[in-house]
């Protein structure tokens, strides 16, 4: 069993730092001027290179969480609690992939300070996540 909660971290803590990436990709893909083409190709392919990685890591997350919520019971409101972070967390990377799939096709309307503002909401979901798992606070 610990095998397998030491994958599920190693896990999380990759696809966190996808999910910490890849809106930062969308901050300077915002900033990229009209007419330079080549610098948007390049950051485009970036994101889209990281969505293709990172997806099947969280993806890998989920699973071992799935397999240790099973193994061990649903037991303590924190893990309710730390279930819907989790769910906010699919929504907000199944969020990050419209978001590329816009930048794909120059459909982006948002501007770089809101890309700033979205990159920082992951930070939250894992101090919260850390927060419930570790102290159970409920």
């Amino acid at each position: 069993m610990l095998w397998l909660k030491a994958f599920h971290i190693f896990f999380v803590v990759s696809w966190f730092a996808g999910l910490f990436y890849l809106p930062r990709i969308f901050v300077n893909l915002a900033l990229v001027p009209e007419d330079s083409t080549a610098e948007r190709e390049r950051l485009l392919t970036m994101a889209r290179k990281l969505f293709r990685f990172m997806t099947p890591i969280g993806l890998a997350a989920v699973v071992l969480g799935l397999i240790l919520w099973f193994a061990f019971g649903f037991a303590g409101g924190w893990l309710h609690a730390k279930t819907v972070l989790v769910l906010g967390l699919l929504a907000y990377h199944a969020y990050c992939g419209r978001l590329l799939a816009d930048f794909a096709v120059g459909r982006n309307r948002r501007s770089h300070v809101w890309y700033r503002v979205f990159n920082e909401l992951p930070v939250f979901f894992l101090l919260a996540i850390v927060i419930l798992v570790t102290v159970k606070p409920f």
